[in-house]
């Protein structure tokens, strides 16, 4: 369920390219000049500290753990484009997010996740997978999405989340940990349970996995620690810069076939992309609820 972003082999380095010149480093460290142009320091990262998932601590008497940590916070603060669009957009979408995650008892902490899975886009895997939090087919109607040919709650923020929490509640239960959760998120169940019995292992850092999932918890919690403390990595933002959440808009609540999507955007003053970003579960142009289902729908105001 995890999308990696594809790197040149030249990005995987030693060092650190920050993306913005910080005056609070130390004043000896060289300023060079990119292919672009631009001004970086290089630097590593201090990895003498302690680094967390919902309260469970990376070992730091485990050398292997701390190294594969060093390696997801050098490649997402390298991904500057994309690191500082996932700090613009959760301005966004986090405050959604967050209070569902609390109702249901889950760490603030998981709302990372679905940065790892979707980078909190509506991103579509190479599996099959969809949403934010990269719900392949079976597993989201197993958690109650709908899913057909017009609807897709895969792309329904609040009901994926809504999804996502029982899922990660029950692989809790199931595991003991928020950390071998998350891998199991990512691996499946059943992966991680044959891989704990045949290792004879109790969690996830002396797990010997494939690629994705061996990285897949590291990563969570270097994206984690570069959104909390941006410009510590190099990232600067200012208020104005974020994206402003989708909060103008009037619900209303459908019944009836709506024979065109188009048309009731026109009908409501709005238009039909506008319609589209505001309710990105309806998949397609129009919506035939030969059930009479209601089905609440989000109209922007200008």
């Amino acid at each position: 369920m995890y999308m990696f972003t594809t790197l040149m082999a030249g990005f995987c380095c030693l060092v650190v390219f920050s993306s913005f010149y910080n005056e609070d480093i130390k004043k000896d460290i060289p300023v060079v000049a990119d292919s672009n142009g631009v001004n970086r320091r290089i630097t590593a990262f201090d990895l003498d500290q302690k680094f967390m998932l919902a309260g469970e601590e990376i070992p730091k008497d485990n050398f292997d753990a701390i190294e594969r940590l060093d390696r997801e916070l050098l490649i997402n603060s390298y991904l500057s484009a994309t690191t500082l669009l996932n700090l613009k957009i959760a301005n966004r979408f986090f405050p959604v997010i967050e209070p569902i995650l609390k109702s249901h008892g889950i760490p603030e902490d998981f709302k990372y996740m679905c940065v790892a899975e979707s980078n909190l886009r509506m991103a579509t895997s190479s599996a099959g997978a969809k949403g934010f939090w990269q719900f392949l087919e079976s597993t989201g109607k197993g958690y109650g999405l709908e899913i057909n040919a017009e609807v897709d709650e895969r792309y329904h923020v609040e009901k994926s989340t809504e999804a996502a929490c029982k899922f990660i509640l029950r692989l809790k239960q199931k595991f003991g940990s928020w950390t071998l959760a998350a891998a199991a998120y990512n691996m499946g169940e059943a992966g991680i349970a044959k891989r704990l019995a045949d290792q004879k292992a109790s969690n996830y850092y002396d797990l010997n996995l494939n690629e994705e999932t061996s990285r897949y918890v590291f990563r969570i919690i270097a994206i984690k620690e570069i959104m909390q403390h941006p410009k510590k990595y190099g990232f600067y933002i200012e208020d104005d810069q974020l994206y402003l959440p989708l909060q103008k808009y009037t619900t209303l609540t459908i019944t009836e076939p709506i024979p065109s999507l188009a048309g009731l955007a026109q009908q409501y003053g709005t238009s039909y992309r506008m319609f589209k970003l505001f309710n990105p579960w309806l998949i397609g142009s129009s919506l035939a609820n030969k059930s009479r289902k209601s089905y609440e729908i989000r109209i922007p105001e200008k």
